[in-house]
């Protein structure tokens, strides 16, 4: 069966020139976008009952522009003060630049990595041994701490945000010939959704290793997965399967 309507499991990109719409007008498919999860934050009250308190920390480490955004949001809701002398660390540039939304960013300690890796910060966090860091995660983060404690960090995890099923109403269509997936929250989500779901013919790919684990764990079948060596992105490892069948039915 050929390819055509596909469902991406993330918010429609905001700009136009993405490659899935140059690959939907290419390859004459239908691309949908619709997020299978959805991100909620913690209320003050939820957070207080992990009994930390914000003010002890003298540094922070953030891995996603969502932790920057729950935390400035918890801070103001529980009356936080936020010191100027506040250090962030933040996995990558970009984090970092998004801090500008919530403090004057010449005017604060900021560092940053490179690869977007928590191995990457761990030089900087070491090299601030006296710090003491508050490390802003979601419920299901899967980040690697094992390092930060070989290395004596003084961390501690503060949950701020939860990771939760974005479900589909009754009469939502759902008629897709292939489905693709960028964590295992969202195969979980899928299964919520639809506890009968038999895969039969729609193709499934997914985006890095803990999700195609997820895949073959609920016992799915596996059409695409990236990042490989021919394709190190989502669209590009759709893009050669689109062409794959298109030289097929040549």
């Amino acid at each position: 069966m050929k390819v055509k309507k596909v469902l991406v499991s993330q918010p429609r990109p905001t700009s136009e020139k993405s490659p899935y719409f140059e690959i939907a007008e290419k390859y004459g498919v239908e691309i949908d976008f619709r997020p299978f999860i959805k991100v909620e934050g913690l209320s003050a009250r939820e957070f207080r009952q992990q009994k930390i308190s914000i003010p002890e920390f003298t540094a922070i480490i953030f891995t996603a522009r969502t932790a920057v955004d729950h935390f400035f949001r918890l801070c103001e809701e529980m009356r936080v003060p936020i010191p100027d002398t506040l250090k962030y660390f933040c996995t990558t540039e970009s984090i970092a630049l998004y801090l500008q939304k919530y403090i004057l960013y010449r005017k604060r300690k900021i560092f940053h990595g490179a690869t977007g890796k928590i191995e990457d910060l761990v030089p900087l966090l070491v090299k601030h041994n006296k710090e003491k860091y508050l490390f802003a995660v979601s419920d299901v983060h899967n980040q690697d701490t094992q390092i930060l404690d070989a290395n004596n960090v003084n961390y501690t995890k503060a949950v701020m945000y939860r990771t939760v099923s974005n479900d589909f109403g009754k009469d939502e269509a759902f008629d897709y010939d292939m489905l693709l997936f960028f964590s295992p929250s969202g195969i979980a989500s899928l299964l919520k959704n639809f506890p009968n779901f038999e895969q039969g013919d729609i193709r499934i790919g997914c985006f890095g290793p803990t999700t195609a684990k997820a895949v073959r764990d609920a016992g799915l079948r596996l059409d695409i997965e990236a990042p490989s060596p021919k394709a190190p992105s989502m669209t590009t490892a759709l893009e050669l399967y689109l062409k794959e069948e298109a030289d097929k039915d040549a």
